[in-house]
């Protein structure tokens, strides 16, 4: 059985020190790890806050997801588009793809659940054909939204050091690409994902 948030809780802070902070973790240790470990401090951790606050498009809340208003759609369909984001980020290019109607993961319908699961696979594929991209990195947080909304990362070859989990947290703090590199990427994504999928792409 599931813990409880307050057992939760307690158990967490039975590793933690007098103020609630665990100690750092193994993955300081790890070669792609973007910080030194001299210095870093884990912040507390917070008693749980229950009901959890609203997501976007949650309890009445606007939701940015239906109102496309994240950035720029490079390729859609009837029921998906991708979209970049409004500026550049250190990563050479970032995606997200979202239903255009309002579901989240779970209650996304099994046709939309296929679809979904070839467009991830076609997306990758576009993303990492690609000159000079390593690797087509994929993830679904959503604690911020309660529009499905999927994060593509390329990731550039030769930098072993940008591998794995962290490189969410590299795209922050590199210097962004020019958005011409960004925006010209995005749009042989779209082509070659209109091309070997369907729909279509921005002009």
């Amino acid at each position: 059985m599931t813990w409880s948030p307050e057992e939760f809780y307690a158990n967490a802070l039975s590793g933690a020190d007098g103020e609630g902070r665990m100690a750092l973790s193994r993955m300081t240790g790890w070669e792609i790890f973007p910080f030194e470990k001299d210095g870093l401090r884990v912040v507390s951790l917070r008693s749980p806050e229950l009901p959890e606050p609203p997501r976007r498009g949650e309890d009445d809340t606007p939701c940015g997801g239906c109102a496309d208003s994240v950035g720029g759609t490079e390729w859609e369909n009837e029921r998906w588009r991708l979209t970049t984001f409004g500026e550049p980020s250190g990563a050479p290019l970032v995606l997200m793809l979202q239903p255009k109607d309002h579901y989240d993961l779970t209650d996304l319908p099994d046709e939309l659940a296929g679809e979904l699961g070839r467009l991830v696979v076609h997306i990758a594929r576009a993303i990492e054909a690609l000159p000079n991209i390593a690797r087509a990195h994929v993830s679904r947080w959503g604690d911020g939204g309660a529009h499905l909304h999927l994060f593509f990362f390329a990731r550039p070859n030769g930098f072993p050091q940008l591998r794995g989990t962290c490189f969410a947290i590299w795209d922050d703090l590199l210097a962004p690409v020019p958005r011409a590199a960004r925006d010209a990427d995005a749009n042989a994504v779209a082509k070659n994902l209109a091309a070997s999928f369907g729909g279509s792409a921005a002009s």
